[in-house]
């Protein structure tokens, strides 16, 4: 017995130590592989590129511990063949969640398939925006935007809005001065366009005034639209906005920070 023992001890040992190597090895050589990628590739998006780098990683991690556990099985004497051949077992799977997983990888697949998303991708996915940070078998990984690390199951992932594919849209609200002539608030803001836009490399589409905008309850705007690269939409609006606040500032506005009531 003590024979038997430390046999199957050392062969545990043994058989441990080799997986080990070989999911190392196997690591390095997928990052080394994919870094050559990268170093050549041209045609290829460094998005696409890192998600497939992540899949393959994980691809490579379950077949390495599926047979890692069929060795550990086979060493204790398990007959893991006929009972992956039972029906039984299967039914039994099937019922603990297999089914589950399928969907998740079958998901995952299309997802690949039809590129709806990439790492690095600004994606909102049901209640959850953030950013593309891995896309597994059977979970893609978004950090939100305060930070938080979300593991979404692929099967639950029906409608995907993805963020980074266009120009995305800047939309610069500014309230009313009661007192004062609209044009001329117009003028102001069109005079600010033509200084600053020239300073701003990430906007793809020139601000276009559209006009006093009735927000509802008698709150109303003048609304400036213009268009830039993704991920750049929040700092440009911000620029602007705080560049039109200035100059009408400047030329006697007092914009108000409350609604504009009709009622009064």
């Amino acid at each position: 017995m003590i024979s038997s023992f430390l046999s199957t001890i050392f062969s545990l040992a043994v058989i441990s130590v080799l997986f080990f190597l070989i999911h190392s090895i196997g690591k390095k050589l997928i990052k080394r592989s994919f870094a050559g990628a990268r170093a050549k590739s041209s045609t290829v998006s460094r998005g696409r590129l890192e998600t497939i780098y992540t899949l393959s990683q994980n691809i490579f991690h379950y077949c390495i511990l599926f047979f890692y556990l069929y060795a550990v099985l086979s060493i204790f004497g398990v007959p893991v063949s006929t009972l992956l051949a039972s029906a039984g077992i299967v039914s039994v799977a099937l019922g603990l969640g297999a089914q589950g997983l399928v969907s998740d990888v079958v998901t995952g697949f299309f997802i690949l398939l039809e590129q709806q998303y990439s790492v690095g991708d600004d994606v909102k996915i049901g209640t959850i925006e953030g950013t593309v940070s891995a896309i597994g078998l059977r979970t893609t990984q978004i950090i939100g935007y305060d930070g938080t690390l979300h593991f979404i199951p692929n099967r639950s992932i029906t409608i995907v809005s993805n963020m980074s594919r266009n120009d995305m849209r800047v939309l610069v609200d500014i309230r009313l001065d009661p007192s004062k002539d609209v044009n001329e608030m117009k003028k102001i803001i069109a005079d600010a366009n033509e200084e600053l836009v020239p300073t701003l490399e990430d906007l793809t589409k020139m601000p276009q005034i559209l006009g006093t905008v009735d927000l509802g309850s008698g709150d109303l705007v003048l609304r400036v639209v213009a268009y830039a690269k993704n991920g750049a939409q929040y700092a440009i609006s911000r620029t602007l906005r705080d560049r039109y606040l200035d100059d009408l500032k400047e030329h006697g506005f007092n914009i108000p920070t409350s609604p504009l009531s009709l009622t009064k």
